[in-house]
């Protein structure tokens, strides 16, 4: 079945409506609509910049306080108590074996995924700071890991990378739309 009507035929349509509009009115009418347009458009456009500026600025008070917060060296007694938090039984990292960091990274990805919304962005630093240590124990041994668990742990990896990516650009949203 064929359209009723080609979209050259509307176009054309329009064309010929819109002429015969500005037949009823003078070239200074015109000219005086498109000006009041042009402030209209002005108008939003400064707006839309002003709003910006705005978000820009507070884009980069939390970027600066986010820096601030991550030179800060971690506690040793709250990094211990992460620690067996999130690994408990695995908690001696660097002793994880080929048969064991599997499980270790299974056990920190439970924990992580069951506490994680409750974190601020310190905590956050805790736990990536285990993840590192995790992650380089995993090198250390990859070459004698089975290749089943070796995809398993690199999709727990991805999980928490996806997880601390979506609380940080939470936090950054927040930032930019508040006070």
């Amino acid at each position: 079945m064929k359209p009723f009507l080609t979209l050259r035929q509307v176009a054309t349509a329009y064309l010929i409506a819109l002429s015969l509009t500005a037949c009823d009115s003078t070239p200074r009418e015109r000219q005086e609509i498109v000006r009041q347009e042009a402030r209209k458009l002005d108008t939003a456009a400064n707006r839309a910049a002003a709003k910006l500026r705005v978000a820009g600025r507070r884009a980069a008070r939390f970027d600066s306080a986010s820096r601030a917060r991550t030179r800060q060296p971690l506690n040793e007694a709250a990094t211990a108590t992460f620690v067996n938090q999130l690994l408990g039984r695995y908690a001696a990292v660097e002793q994880l074996t080929p048969t064991t960091i599997e499980p270790a990274f299974v056990q920190f990805m439970q924990q992580v995924r069951a506490r994680h919304r409750e974190w601020t962005q310190r905590d956050w630093d805790y736990a990536t700071a285990i993840s590192r240590r995790l992650n380089a124990q995993f090198r250390a041994i990859r070459l004698d890991i089975k290749g089943r668990d070796e995809l398993h742990i690199r999709a727990l990896q991805t999980e928490f990378t996806g997880l601390e990516t979506r609380r940080d650009v939470k936090d950054l949203s927040d930032a930019v739309k508040a006070r």
